[in-house]
């Protein structure tokens, strides 16, 4: 049996993360534009510890047919207000466009500072550099696990099942690395994750016990 054994998805399973995206900024207005920002939100192939309890990696191309049909932009995952802009399958009612590629995932999101406080203070905090980072909640359709025998496995995320929203966030400490969890934890949808991987690594082991032991008493026979 093999340790990078493929789970099943949950759908009940959101997880959050941290991104410390390449370059967040804000975009000054013209006469065709308003008030933007962009950057990445998720990145492809960078290593990230999970509260020292598992490392992930997302791999390129698992943005690839995830459901990115209504995404949008909060602060600090504050649902329970209006969002500041929002993608609706791309279309033209969005104020937010989100563009996967060869680096993880883009977005722009158009802001109404004229008209909402809030988009025009995280303008004004993501233009000084005080708003640097993005948070991405998702779930995952398909995922590997490796390392399972080592203190600190591996999640790789192989395809996302639907990215849920982003939020601008000011940037966490980091440890070199792209993207962390949320508060530098492990929350309990990733402790879900972890102790059903390590239940399938559990039984994989007790299957292969069985099979030795039924070998050995047939070669006694």
């Amino acid at each position: 049996m093999k340790n990078n054994k493929e789970l099943p998805n949950k759908a009940d399973q959101q997880y959050s993360r941290y991104s410390e995206v390449l370059e967040l900024r804000a975009v000054e207005p013209t006469e065709n534009t308003g008030y933007t920002i962009e950057g990445y939100a998720i990145v492809y192939d960078q290593m990230t510890s999970i509260g020292g309890w598992f490392n992930e990696v997302v791999r390129r191309g698992a943005l690839d047919g995830a459901d990115l049909t209504d995404v949008p932009l909060f602060v600090h995952h504050q649902k329970e207000k209006i969002p500041l802009a929002r993608s609706r399958r791309n279309n033209g009612k969005s104020t937010m466009t989100l563009t996967p590629d060869h680096i993880g995932l883009y977005f722009k999101a158009e802001l109404d500072v004229e008209n909402n406080s809030e988009s025009k203070a995280l303008y004004s905090a993501v233009s000084r550099g005080d708003v640097s980072g993005v948070s991405f909640a998702f779930r995952i359709k398909e995922e590997k696990w490796l390392n399972m025998d080592k203190p600190v496995p591996t999640r790789e995320i192989l395809k996302f099942e639907k990215i849920a929203e982003i939020s601008a966030l000011w940037s966490p400490a980091y440890k070199g690395t792209s993207i962390e969890a949320r508060d530098g934890e492990l929350d309990s949808s990733d402790k879900l994750a972890l102790d059903s991987a390590r239940s399938a690594l559990d039984s994989d082991k007790n299957e292969l016990e069985v099979l030795r032991l039924r070998a050995e008493i047939l070669s006694k026979i």
